[in-house]
């Protein structure tokens, strides 16, 4: 398909939406019962192509489970692995340089599936190894500001004039990768309603003030009401301050980051939102694939009536520990003082001190790295770490475990501890965010309240304890592979979401 610029597509008065007389965009308006809204999904991640960290999953699952009740369409940049792994890409629109913004191409992927996938190709800003936003060392790359500004002007270029006949009624914006999307439509008078979703307030997607230019922020802008934070840009602030509705990965991290403790500086404008009725918490979900009986990354299958020890011997066998039969717990994480690395450090020594078996997969800080290695030198027979990450490896972890070490300091939904309790390994975990909401204490893990070594020694203890009545810790497996997370229940609730911003423009 022939490329056409914006203004191109501006000028067919066919294609352009109706104004009002202070010549804002009108967005069209959708009745709550419609059937199908159109959505925009725009992501920095998408776990087919790319991942970080949970948002890569999320943005992959979501959009499938919301597939069935809207038109919903991804946007993502051009990287690499998405240009290697996606399916033909059809040329659907050129957009014209803005500010300090290159110009970049937009193309459609239709995934086999069906989901409908629109990527960002700029090679000078997306065309580069490692993550999504650091380069093979780990290092962030310099133009970050560029890189996911240009990304969301793209979402709300499509938001304002749409592309191949397509346009969204709503926009659902993903971290700061894309936050700046809303403050875009809010600037351009757009009146396409949006969502943004914070998956961790602790990135915030901060640069200096002087790129307000380059970008295309307007200066007025740069305000205690709108993009400024501690006289630097925020695109996340730009994103909650200027977005319809502010949404978290769960109910009860939308309460803690009303706090001094978990806000991150932003608990004063995030309470504001509070107070307009426009935040709210909707728990993640997990896929349906994630099911022991099913599950052909497995060595073998199982389900709650018949485990036989599941094959926690076949990660012992990967690990060259003894064949023991003790409890073998399990950390598969970012190797980082959010997750609680270093006392999972701790946690290890005790374990083997207690005469049980320890195993971690991940990677992160490099102290952390080293120190958990050194422990595996020094107890080849009962520890066993891998550096790196491999999801197929990491879903063995969490068949072949007994217990999953989760002492997070902070948690907005945390996916592992769903993931483990659907292979019948028990969580033993701090109690925050959803993981209070998604594990049950006693009942399907061992939680504790405190994200300190004590509260930690204190649930490595119980969990020995329950090793040792096999009865009852059949019973606590079974309870916990029973548990429902599928995505259906969360996706239906943004479809509420959707369709309620639908009648209040």
């Amino acid at each position: 398909m022939a490329m056409q610029s914006l203004a191109l597509i501006a000028s067919r008065e066919a294609r352009l939406p109706a104004t009002e007389s202070d010549g804002r965009i009108k967005a069209r308006i959708y009745p709550l019962t419609r059937a199908r809204p159109k959505v925009l999904f725009a992501t920095s991640e998408f776990a087919d192509f790319i991942q970080a960290g949970g948002l890569g999953a999320v943005s992959a699952s979501l959009p499938r489970a919301l597939a069935a009740s809207s038109d919903i369409r991804v946007l993502l940049p051009g990287y690499p692995s998405v240009l290697e792994k996606a399916p033909r890409l059809e040329i659907v629109e050129q957009l014209p340089p803005e500010a300090g913004l290159p110009s970049c191409t937009l193309a459609l992927a239709a995934l086999p599936d069906g989901l409908s996938v629109y990527v960002v190709l700029c090679d000078e800003l997306y065309g580069r190894g490692g993550s999504p936003y650091a380069d093979a060392r780990g290092i962030e790359h310099s133009d970050n500001d560029v890189r996911f500004a240009r990304l969301s002007l793209a979402a709300a270029e499509i938001a304002a004039r749409g592309v191949g006949g397509w346009r969204p009624d709503v926009v659902h914006l993903n971290d700061w990768g894309t936050a700046l999307t809303a403050g875009y439509l809010a600037w351009r008078g757009v009146d396409t309603p949006s969502v943004l979703t914070i998956h961790n307030l602790a990135h915030q997607g901060q640069f200096p003030p002087a790129r307000l230019g380059a970008l295309g922020i307007p200066e007025q802008a740069f305000g205690i009401d709108g993009v400024e934070f501690y006289g630097r840009i925020s695109f996340l602030k730009a994103g909650i301050a200027y977005a319809s509705r502010v949404t978290t990965v769960s109910e009860s991290y939308a309460r803690e980051i009303l706090t001094a403790d978990f806000g991150c500086g932003l608990e004063g404008l995030l309470a504001k939102r509070a107070a307009e009725g426009k935040l709210s918490g909707v728990i993640n979900g997990v896929e349906r694939d994630w099911d022991p009986r099913a599950d052909r990354n497995c060595p073998y299958m199982f389900d709650p009536q018949r485990w036989k020890s599941r094959y926690a011997d076949f990660v012992r066998g990967a690990f060259g520990l003894s064949l023991a039969r003790a409890p073998l717990f399990a950390f598969v994480a970012r190797f980082a003082h959010q997750k609680g690395v270093d006392l999972v450090i701790e946690a290890a020594r005790r374990i083997v001190d207690l005469g049980g078996q320890f195993v971690a997969i991940g990677e992160g800080e490099s102290e952390a790295e080293q120190a958990l290695l050194a422990l595996a030198r020094r107890h080849p027979e009962a520890v066993g770490v891998r550096v790196g990450f491999d999801p197929a490896q990491a879903r063995t972890f969490f068949a072949g475990s007994d217990f999953l070490l989760m002492p997070s300091r902070y948690e907005p939904c945390g996916l592992s501890q769903m993931y483990a309790q659907r292979f019948g390994s028990l969580p033993i975990a701090h109690r925050t965010g959803g993981v209070g909401e998604t594990v049950f204490d006693g009942k399907t893990g061992l939680l504790f309240d405190r994200a300190d070594a004590p509260s930690l020694e204190a649930a490595l203890r119980r969990a020995f304890d329950l090793y040792k009545r096999p009865r009852d810790f059949s019973a606590m497996r079974r309870a916990a592979m029973a548990l429902d997370f599928d995505w259906d229940r969360s996706a239906k609730r943004y479809l509420e979401l959707y369709r309620e911003l639908g009648t209040q423009l």
